[in-house]
């Protein structure tokens, strides 16, 4: 297997990052996917729409749902086609975090051209998840899909007190039924008002369909922010999050101090059971102390690894990328609400036996990037310290 080189970066002298196409080469080992290739030209996908309009039912007056930002979106096949499900802000304030957030959906028979919905298909309403929703919103979903049909939406509930891991599920990817917090039933409601997000439930490709699957047994999920912790179900709605021997909230993977990790490692869409075990794709975001940091890298960003699981212990991590296989290099991935730089990753589709990618740019703008197993490409380059 491939080997990468870190270069040291516990240095004590002034150092510049380089941008762009130069760099290191970054070649991937063989149970990675990857490269991810950006299209030419096609870049960002969906944009925010001031001119769409939404009769908010909370509001009790239109808004314009996507006027702001659109981004963090989930992806999923359906009839021969991708569909996006985005997270879009409102223009009810400034400042991340203080919009309101609705899912909107868009639609596209290459995966590049995107056609949208009118309205958005998840937004806070007079429901029982009101208390969970309102009125940050509904934010930052990701998506999979049962061998019965069933799409299965695990995203986060904001409440503008605490952030929770919730579930909905559809049959069209259009009507979505709430089942609220996923931890809520477990271990007597324990987790129940716990902060947490970003669910990555476990799939596979059957064929040419990525469906979810069983591990040992049961419905398995890879969940969180600060640190990759795991969860099974019998059926799909109410999840049982892993403790340790301390009765703890068992941590797979955790930051790493010196790597572009080193402050957040955070799921990203559903991980996948391959024949060289379970690959979850992840966000890391860079510590901003110089000390803490990955100085190749901006203080505060964030960029996308790789970790492989054992199937057979699906807990054990066999394989972690030392660098990103992806990373900001556009302008529009250092712009907008993050200007520290932002590709966060949430949406997988596989379609006439490609991967697509879909990522928020900057907390502001949805992109694609593609991986072509028949051509692989190497990763994105590396920057080097000067």
């Amino acid at each position: 297997m491939k080997q990468f080189i870190k270069l040291s970066i516990f240095v004590s002298v002034v150092v510049l990052t380089t941008y762009g196409s130069k760099g290191q080469n970054n070649p991937l080992p063989s149970w990675a996917f990857g490269g991810f290739v950006r299209p030419e030209g096609v870049n960002p996908v969906i944009r925010p729409n001031p001119a769409s309009a939404f009769d908010c039912p909370m509001r009790k007056t239109p808004v314009g749902w996507e006027e702001s930002d659109t981004f963090n979106p989930a992806a999923a096949v359906k009839d021969g086609k991708i569909f996006v499900l985005y997270r879009a802000e409102d223009n009810s304030a400034v400042g991340i975090g203080k919009r309101t957030s609705r899912i909107g959906l868009a639609e596209s028979e290459d995966g590049i051209t995107m056609k949208r919905h009118p309205a958005p298909v998840l937004y806070p309403d007079e429901d029982h998840a009101k208390e969970y929703e309102w009125e940050g919103g509904c934010e930052d979903p990701r998506i999979a899909v049962t061998e019965d049909g069933t799409y299965v939406m695990a995203y986060t509930t904001w409440n503008r007190k605490v952030s929770r891991l919730a579930i909905a599920t559809s049959k069209d990817l259009k009507t979505w039924k709430k089942h609220g917090p996923a931890f809520a039933e477990a271990y007597d409601g324990r987790f129940r008002d716990m902060a947490c997000k970003s669910g990555s439930i476990v799939t596979k490709l059957i064929g040419d369909k990525q469906l979810i699957t069983k591990v040992n047994g049961k419905y398995l999920m890879y969940w969180g922010e600060h640190a990759i912790c795991a969860a099974t179900s019998d059926d799909l709605i109410n999840w049982k999050p892993l403790l340790d021997e301390n009765n703890q909230l068992k941590k797979l993977i955790q930051p790493r101090k010196g790597y572009f990790d080193s402050a957040l490692t955070e799921c990203g869409p559903p991980a996948i059971l391959t024949k060289d075990g379970i690959l979850l794709l992840y966000n890391g975001k860079n510590r901003k102390d110089d000390e803490g940091r990955d100085k190749r890298f901006n203080a505060g960003a964030y960029c996308a690894g790789q970790v492989l699981f054992d199937p057979d212990d699906p807990y054990k991590v066999i394989e972690r990328l030392d660098v990103p296989f992806f990373r900001p290099m556009e302008a529009f991935e250092k712009s907008g609400q993050y200007v520290d730089g932002t590709v966060f990753i949430e949406g997988l589709a596989y379609l006439h036996h490609k991967w697509y990618l879909y990522y928020g740019c900057a907390d502001s703008e949805v992109s694609v990037a593609i991986y072509d197993p028949a051509n692989p490409a190497k990763g994105d380059k590396i920057p080097v310290l000067q």
